[in-house]
Order: structure tokens, then sequence, then C-alpha cells
């Protein structure tokens, strides 16, 4: 049996709401992670020196790996315990946050995201769990409320704390916070909460369909992002891994065989998932449930809402940091407007589904994503101002938080009750594979937009030669938009003169920054055109309306927060069966 939580004395009661405060400052810490990072590339970029390829998978990789381990560590913590997984998430966070904050090139910081995303994945299900197994009753729901408040509030004010510390101090300071935020965290959980595991769970782990889907979702980002450097089917690079060399000579780039392999390892997965279902072992992903409209119609609008926010805010802080010279506390001031969006429809999201059903409001809510996303992009242009574009980004926000917060009850609605903590899971890791997709997917619209649009502008300039254009179009795009780096280093490397520089400087800037706009407008559009498949998918959704529509589940209510938060919510809080009230 689960392991029993005593009925809580006021002594205990107060003990277990200060473990709740531990837990939720915990889990808001990689909450926080996943959108910290977007306004300190460019300053990133400026000074490590990395380029807009590195950029997307520090950015991407953080999601991927989440995605991968998620239903995994979940069960980890049934089996060895909550609070354990949750200490050793905490000191490997918090270890990679230190290397990141110490690296001085690209792959060293992809690699600490990597790591990062490992112990992201251990203490948001250990988290939920335990808030499920300490509290009863009213008890429950309001402490779900409280974990739901804080992570979506942090998670919503991770652009601007990472604006403010990059400002402020250095880009360093956005992982360094999360050193004595781990210690506070690490200590409070050995004091204030209790070990709980569910003894009831199967040891049995299913680690083939953990490589299976990390091999499939890796070759899929790695096709999306590396198909400009490496040419999508016609080598254009060589390509180095492990002393091996896949060389320009090769008949085809690696691109196309990485996608190859990473359809054939998707296959492999659900064929395997399959196999085990009807053999009774434990899945990380259970098939069966997509023969209900709610669960699979949703996951994909899941899936697009993720990909359209973090793509724009991947794609967004470039723009407004190298084309507005906007700082990074600036570029986070920006982003609030999709916060208070989100703050806003929160209060109204739940007495809208109420009234028109939820399936409505999900509608609602990626249709006025759509008409936020496009707002932005129609705005966007050299000279527009950052408080403009916070309006149609509010609207956008009032859309995510329309969508995200109706998503997760839509989502389980069908779904039997004792799956509902799988369905749960496999709902908050589509949110995440939507997360990493996004960056990958409009990042790479960008940078193929970006080079286009400096060919066009840049032969525009006067004086310029095609070995000029050439190096300055690559240096530009391979920084994501910092045309001023690229024109020192057209003069360190004996490209430009310095009298040519200075001649041509304003007229580069210029075409620079044009390019760079037209970019960010077309990957904006590419963005409403994901939301728009979603939206699509979100009209099959089936009109089940019902004032129980969500069960009493309490990973059901925190979900106003960002992609990930919301879903997150109810990944592991159906684990342990019916528990007595």
């Amino acid at each position: 049996m689960s392991e029993p939580t005593p009925s809580l004395s006021p002594a205990t009661s107060r003990r277990a709401w200060w473990g709740l405060a531990v837990l939720s400052l915990g889990v808001s810490m990689i909450i926080v992670d996943a959108t910290i990072v977007s306004v300190i590339v460019p300053q990133i970029i400026d000074d490590v020196g990395i380029t807009f390829t590195d950029a997307e998978w520090i950015n991407s990789i953080y999601a991927l790996v989440f995605a991968a381990l998620l239903i995994t560590m979940g069960r980890a913590g049934d089996i060895w315990g909550r609070r354990r997984l949750f200490l050793v998430g905490l000191v490997v966070f918090v270890a990679a946050s230190v290397l990141a904050a110490a690296s001085d090139s690209g792959p060293q910081l992809i690699v600490a995201r990597l790591i990062q995303g490992v112990g992201g994945a251990m203490i948001l299900p250990s988290t939920l769990s335990t808030v499920n197994a300490l509290f009863r009753g009213r008890q429950r729901a309001i402490a779900f409320g409280i974990w739901g408040s804080v992570i979506g509030g942090m998670a919503a004010v991770g652009p601007l704390l990472g604006g403010w510390l990059a400002t402020s101090y250095s880009w360093a300071w956005a992982f360094l916070i999360n050193v004595p935020i781990g210690l506070v965290c690490l200590l409070g959980a050995l004091a204030l909460v209790p070990e709980t595991r569910d003894e009831k769970t199967s040891r049995d782990f299913d680690w083939l369909g953990v490589l299976l889907s990390a091999i499939s979702l890796g070759m899929l980002v790695f096709t999306l992002i590396e198909g400009r450097t490496y040419g999508w089917w016609k080598p254009i690079a060589d390509f180095e891994v492990a002393g091996l060399t896949w060389s320009t000579s090769a008949p085809t780039s690696p691109v196309p065989v990485a996608f190859a392999i990473s359809l054939a390892c998707a296959l492999l997965f659900f064929r395997h998932q399959a196999t085990r279902e009807r053999h009774g072992r434990a899945v990380l992903f259970d098939v069966t449930l997509f023969r209900f409209r709610s669960f699979g119609y949703g996951n994909v609008a899941a899936l697009i809402v993720s990909l359209g926010e973090f793509g724009i805010i991947f794609t967004l802080p470039l723009f407004l940091q190298f084309v507005l010279g906007f700082d990074a506390l600036q570029t986070g001031w920006v982003f609030m407007g999709i916060a208070l969006g989100a703050f806003v429809a929160g209060p109204t999201a739940a007495a809208l589904s109420q009234r028109y059903g939820p399936r409505r409001v999900v509608i609602l809510g990626m249709a006025l994503e759509v008409v936020g996303i496009l707002g932005a992009a129609l705005l966007i242009r050299p000279d527009v101002s950052g408080a403009l574009l916070t309006v149609p980004l509010f609207v956008y926000g009032i859309g995510v938080g329309y969508a995200t917060a109706q998503l997760t009850s839509v989502i389980l609605m069908e779904v039997p009750t004792y799956k509902s903590g799988q369905a749960s899971g496999m709902q908050s890791t589509s949110r995440q594979v939507g997360s990493a997709l996004g960056i990958a997917v409009l990042g790479t619209a960008l940078a193929v937009l970006l080079s286009a649009g400096l060919d066009d502008e840049l032969d525009q300039v006067p004086g310029l030669d095609d070995t000029q254009q050439e190096f300055l179009s690559t240096a530009i795009t391979d920084s994501g938009g910092n045309v001023d780096a690229a024109i020192a280093a057209a003069v360190a490397t004996g490209v430009l003169t310095a009298e040519e520089a200075r001649s041509s400087a304003a007229a580069i800037v210029s075409a620079s920054h044009q390019a760079s706009a037209d970019a960010t407008r077309g990957a904006q559009l590419f963005a409403a055109g994901f939301v728009l498949c979603g939206l699509v998918a979100a009209t099959r959704l089936p009109d089940i309306r019902t004032t129980a529509a969500t069960n009493g589940r309490p990973g059901d209510s925190p979900a106003a927060g960002p992609p990930g938060a919301a879903g997150a919510a109810g990944d592991r809080a159906h684990t342990e069966g019916p528990n007595p009230e």
C-alpha cells in the first residue's frame, strides 16, 4: 500500500504548510529557468561569442531533456522516495547552474543546460506527488492552488528577473541566483518535508522506451536546428562528432539521416509502448488514450500553444536588443505584457468555462493568441516602440491564459480516473516537447529569413563587394542580428578596412535592421500559422459540459501558468490511487 499520511495535528499542519513553501520555491526555480534565459541570450551571444545555432540549443535542450525524463522521474520518486528525488534534483540543478554561469563557450553552456533539464525533471514531479501525499480534503485544494499560483507567477516574471540580473550584474547571475535558492530549498526540505513513496507502484522501468523517445526527440530537434548549418539535403559543411567526420563529399548531409533516425525511433517507440501495454507492463506513453478525442486533439493543441509561446519568447528578444537597442531589463518589461494578459484571464477562465464549456474557452484563447501574434507581426519595424508591442502581447497573454487554463481539464475529461495520472504526465510532456520544437522551428525560420533578407538588403549598400556582403550576411545571421559585432569582426579579419567600415557603417546597420525586422515579422507569422493549426485541432474537441469536468482533480486548478507549469500540475497527482479523506 501507499505510505499512509497521518492526520495533521495543528503543529504538523504548520510544518506541512512550510514544507509546501519549500516545494513551491524549488519548482519555481526550474520553471523560471525555462523563460529566464531568453532575454539574456543576446548578451550571451555578445559576451561568449556563441552562434545563433548554439543559442537555439541552449534554449531547446532544457525543455527537450525535461520532456524525455519527466514521466520516468515521477515513477522513480514513487519508488525510491519523493523527498530523496527532490534533494538529488536540487543538487543536480544547482551544480548545473554553477557550470552554466562559468561557461565560456557554447558547447559548455549547452551541456550545463542539459544537466539542468535532468535536475528539473527530478524536481517537478517529486514536488507534486509530495503535495498530493501531505494534504487531504480542502487543504489539498488550497495547497494545489498555492503551488500552481506560485509557479505560474514566477514563470511570468522570469524574463523580467533575468533582465534585471543581466543588466544590473551579468548574464551569469541569471544562473547563479539558483545557488542561494537551491540551498534554502535543500535545508528546508531536510527540516520540513517528510519522505513519502508509493509501495504499490510497479518497479518495472521502461528503459528502452526512455532511450527511444530521447533519441527520437533529440534527432528531430537536431534536424530542425542544424539543417541550415550542414545542409537540408546536400552537405555544405563538415560535421564532426566523437572524432568522426561527416565530410561535404558525402552523398547527403547528416540532417536527413538524423530525421530518418528520429522517425524510425518514434515508430519503434509507439510499437514498443503498445506491446508493453498489451502485456500489462508499465509504459511511458499509453497509446490507447488517443482513442479519446479530447485527449488526442487536446494534446495537439497543448503542444502548439507551447510551440508558439516559446518560439516567440526566443525570437523577439533578439529583435528588441539588437535592433531597437533595448537592454535585458527593458526586454523583460515588454514581455510582462504576456504575463499581465495571462493574469487577467486567470480569474475569468473558470467562470467562462462553466457558462460556455471549456472547449469554447480553449477556442477563444487560441483565437486571441492568433490575433495577438498577428498584431505584433504587423507592428514590427526597425523604429517600433516597446510600449506599442506590449499591446498585442497583452492580447496574446489573455489567449494563453484562457487556452492553457482549460486545456488540462479538457484533455483529462474522457480519460478513466485510474489512468489520469499518466494522462496528465503525457500532456505535460507534450507541452515540453512543444517548447523545444517552438525554439527550433521558429529559430530556424528566423535564421533562414534573416539570411535571405540580408542578401537583398546588403546588395543595396554602395561600395560592398560580393565577399564583404557574404561575410557580413553570415556574421549577422550567426549572431542573431548583432550587426555591430559583425562589422567589428569584418574589420578584425581584414574583410573591411577601418575606413570602409566608417563610411559604410550607417548603411550596413540600416540594412541589417530592416532585414532583422522582416525576418522577425516572418517568424511571428510562422508562429501564428502554427497556433491557427492548433485552433483547428481545438475545434475537434468534444463539447463536454459538466460542472465536474475535472473530476475534482487537484492537478487542474493551477493551470493558469505558462506551458509546462499548467500541465505539470497533474503529472503525478494521481499515481497513488484514491486516498481517504
